[in-house]
Formats: structure tokens, C-alpha cells, sequence
């Protein structure tokens, strides 16, 4: 089954959230990246997330919140605005902790499940994924470190000894 077939399948889609979003942001030349796990989708084996997660450049954030008010439900929280549609099974998350605006100048066009968007560089993925306190983010860096070993150096001794941890029987 094709990748975008079985995306739409998994997450009941029939609104084309994700590809009206994806329209909206290049229609207006929003400057984003693609960050926690479907950018994970792009360096590993893929898992079906229900959240979209990106990152706008930090200058244009307050028109790229105007602009999908117009089109989306939009949610502000502390760190992340919520972006869903009625009909979509997928919500996205748009970052807005500081961190995350410099992932955007690094970017590199990967396909994820079926279209290609700019995805954020593979050490800033891990660091993203790091800096999360999430237990599936420990889950995601399992996944990358399979599929990039050379990326172990990267990663915090107290966070290896607990994906040692959580993968013993």
C-alpha cells in the first residue's frame, strides 16, 4: 500500500487536514520544518503518530497564527499552538518554545509517510527528542539510534541507561 494511502487510512483523514495545512504554509511561503515524531518517520522506520508536529521560523510565528485561524481551529498553549479541523483525525502542533526556531534554518526536504516537506536535520530531531520528558520520546530516540548509531555520542548517559532500562524483559 503507498505511504500516503496508508497515512490517510490510519487517521481517518477525510478532510485532508494535513494536506490543506501543508497548502497553506507553502501558499503563503511560511518558512517550517517538520520536528518530533514524523520527523523521526523520516530517518526510521515509520509508527503512526495523530500529531503532526512543525515548527515555524520564529519571525513569521504571529502571521502563520493568523493565517490558519482563518482556515483552522487554532489553540494557544505555553509552548505549542494545537491546529486541528473538524473531520480530521490528525491534530497538528506548531512549537513555539525558542529552541526549536533555529531547527528551521537546517532543514532538509524528506519524505514523511508519503509527501515530501522540509524535516528538521537529524541531530536537531535527537535533540528535540531529548529535551522532551515524554516516555514515548524515549522510544522515538531508540528508533534513531537503530538506524544511526553514530548518534549514541549524542546522547546523555542518564538517557541511555534508561532506554537500557526499558528494554530489558
Amino acid at each position: 500500500m503507498e505511504s500516503r494511502v496508508f497515512w490517510k487510512t490510519v487517521t481517518l483523514d477525510r478532510s485532508e487536514f494535513r494536506d490543506r495545512l501543508l497548502a497553506v504554509l507553502g501558499e503563503h511561503r511560511i518558512r517550517y520544518c517538520v520536528v518530533d515524531g514524523h520527523a523521526v518517520n523520516a530517518y526510521a522506520e515509520p509508527v503512526v503518530s495523530l500529531d503532526f508536529g512543525f515548527v515555524v521560523a520564529a519571525e513569521q510565528l504571529p502571521e502563520t497564527e493568523r493565517i490558519l485561524r482563518q482556515a483552522f481551529t487554532v489553540e494557544r498553549f505555553p509552548h505549542k499552538l494545537n491546529v486541528s479541523s473538524a473531520g480530521a483525525g490528525l491534530r497538528a502542533q506548531i512549537q513555539t518554545d525558542a529552541r526549536y526556531f533555529p531547527f528551521v534554518d537546517r532543514a532538509v526536504e524528506r519524505e514523511v509517510l508519503g509527501v515530501r516537506v522540509p524535516v528538521a536535520a537529524l541531530e536537531d530531531v535527537l535533540q528535540g527528542k531529548i529535551a522532551s520528558k515524554h516516555l514515548k520520546d524515549l522510544s522515538d530516540i531508540a528508533r534513531l539510534l537503530e538506524g544511526h548509531p553514530q548518534l549514541r555520542a549524542r546522547v546523555p548517559a542518564d538517557v541511555l541507561s534508561q532506554l537500557r532500562q526499558w528494554s530489558r524483559p
